[in-house]
């Protein structure tokens, strides 16, 4: 059974509580493949998009970017994606959830934070409110301050503290 057959059949069940079915599903390995990192993903990109106030177009094709979700199954996606972009609320228990999925393994919950900050930035604008997420995401994520700011430094030019021996670690 694949992935996306498995999200399907468990679309079915999940109703409107992301969260509770989402925390049921966090036991089963492997993460990277698991219903509750697919669903997890989907819900923090949703919500990333949301943190500023609207969803936008250019956020929700950076979305497609970052997860590539095979055609037949888009509108799934789409319907979890909905559900989570009505507001930022619960973003938390989404990112607790990915960082126990990935427990120490920290090069991957950095290429999730990487993607966030895709959708963050795909509107041409980096607003203090989805900073504000991103910087609550990496601190969930087991993230030390020093490291978001080196991830940021990344993604955002011209704050002048782009010391390249800090973007490098």
């Amino acid at each position: 059974m694949s992935l996306w057959t498995r999200i399907t059949a468990a679309i079915a069940q999940i109703g409107t509580s992301l969260g509770a079915y989402l925390s049921q599903l966090a036991e089963r390995p492997p993460p990277e493949k698991s219903v509750a990192f697919t669903i997890g993903m989907i819900a923090l990109g949703a919500k990333m998009a949301k943190a500023d106030g609207r969803v936008t177009w250019h956020e929700v094709e950076a979305f497609k970017q970052v997860f590539h979700v095979p055609q037949e199954n888009i509108n799934h996606v789409a319907r979890i994606f909905d559900l989570a972009k009505q507001d930022v609320t619960g973003f938390e228990t989404y990112a607790r959830q990915v960082a126990r999925l990935f427990g120490g393994q920290h090069a991957v919950l950095e290429d999730v934070l990487d993607g966030l900050f895709h959708i963050a930035k795909a509107d041409n604008h980096l607003h203090e409110q989805e900073l504000n997420y991103l910087a609550r995401v990496a601190e969930l994520f087991g993230f030390s301050d020093d490291d978001f700011r080196r991830i940021k430094a990344q993604h955002v030019a011209g704050e002048g503290d782009e010391d390249p021996y800090a973007i490098l670690g």
